[in-house]
């Protein structure tokens, strides 16, 4: 082995492929989460070296191969110039820069790079806290610190947390005999009795009410032989206690959860604008490897229509496409084993900061039109081969 330096390795660590550049005084490493990873080729144009290009992005999508094994992008270690450019850009945070085990970006630290604009806000007073933005988000970037309540497990708090309420339990002392049937079906009244001394001959106590253990149930009221009892509760605020919050990072802005939110708490504006087309009638029937590839879950198979529904000679739509969910990223495109079926048209990138040369060169190449072709190489079989198009 050479004594030389730079040095350069790959070597693979679960589902992280690290890509190492060792320097005399220092060490590089770009890491690649091949999991998270999701084909999108942003960083193949972003890439001012070219070290980057498109692996098999549909095979590994859908499970033929592995992504420990083989990853949707590659990155010549030796080509790279770990710059940090392919980690501002990637849209899914699946690139990491370490200089020397600490995270770092060169490039905004010696000659500035405008980074993405992300809007992902969730307006606290208009949230309630409920669960379907956790649910739905395809990208798993909702954070919903949120109570367990009674019922959900063993450690939940009791429900009658959930909600803020004041409860008032009252006792009528002309009425109350002090028979303890309350205490006896509600753990959250005790009747204690005075001693039963026979220079009375009566009995007598007092009826003690915890708030805490009380639910409102009203089995109290219910069971008082004497009608003594009377509990009454006013809501104060229906809203959960807690937090919910977009983790920024991992977003997509697909905007899911900003066009399901029930109560309009959520405002997720997309980095990239554009058009996206399909040609269903070029699609082979059975293929769906873009469905399976979309980080959006943009993409779906349409429900077939009835029989009695179609018109003669009437083709069904073999895929489909929602945009209001796609960012336009544009992994569909790198999978589809087809040709100029799937057409991608960005026409804005949403970002922060000055705009370098450098950037203008990488917006160029995003911003122009493209689809898939088929690779004529009989060597690359699987891979997927730009092709791009001209601006009208």
């Amino acid at each position: 082995m050479s004594n030389l330096f730079p040095k350069f390795s790959r070597i693979r660590d679960g589902v992280n492929v690290v890509m190492e550049q060792k320097l005399l005084q220092q060490t590089n490493n770009l890491i690649l989460n091949s999991e998270t990873c999701t084909g999108c080729g942003i960083c193949v144009e972003a890439c001012p070296e070219e070290a980057i290009s498109l692996g098999l992005v549909g095979a590994v999508r859908r499970g033929a191969v592995s992504p420990v094994d083989d990853a949707p992008i590659s990155v010549d270690e030796k080509e790279c110039s770990y710059c940090g450019v392919c980690v501002i850009m990637c849209p899914f945070n699946a690139l990491t820069l370490e200089i020397d085990g600490e995270e770092k970006l060169p490039i905004l630290e010696n000659e500035g790079f405008p980074e993405y604009d992300k809007v992902t806000e969730i307006d606290d007073e208009k949230c309630v806290r409920c669960t379907i933005c956790d649910e739905i988000c395809p990208r798993d970037a909702i954070n919903r610190d949120v109570p367990l309540f009674e019922g959900a497990d063993d450690e939940g708090l009791g429900r009658q947390k959930a909600i803020t309420a004041k409860t008032e339990f009252t006792v009528d002392d002309e009425k109350c005999n002090y028979c303890g049937i309350c205490g006896a079906v509600c753990p959250a009244i005790e009747v204690k009795h005075k001693p039963f001394t026979p220079e009375t001959g009566t009995v007598d106590g007092e009826v003690i009410w915890d708030e805490d253990l009380c639910d409102t149930c009203t089995v109290c009221v219910e069971a008082c032989p004497e009608e003594a009892i009377t509990v009454e509760r006013t809501v104060e605020s229906k809203k959960l206690p807690g937090e919910v919050s977009i983790i920024s990072e991992e977003c997509s802005t697909c905007t899911w959860c900003s066009k399901t939110c029930p109560e309009e708490a959520i405002t997720v504006e997309k980095i990239f604008e554009g058009e996206i087309t399909f040609h269903a009638e070029k699609c082979p029937s059975g293929c769906s490897t873009c469905v399976e590839v979309c980080p959006c879950n943009a993409i779906y198979l349409p429900t077939p229509k009835p029989a009695k529904d179609m018109k003669r000679r009437e083709l069904e739509p073999v895929i489909a496409v929602n945009t209001d969910f796609c960012m336009f990223c544009g992994a569909c495109v790198n999978a589809c084993p087809g040709e100029d079926i799937i057409v991608l048209k960005r026409t804005s990138i949403r970002i922060k900061g000055k705009e370098t040369d450098l950037f203008k060169k990488i917006k160029e190449k995003l911003l122009t039109p493209r689809t898939s072709q088929v690779r004529e190489d009989a060597e690359k079989v699987g891979e997927v081969q730009l092709k791009a198009l001209e601006t009208a």
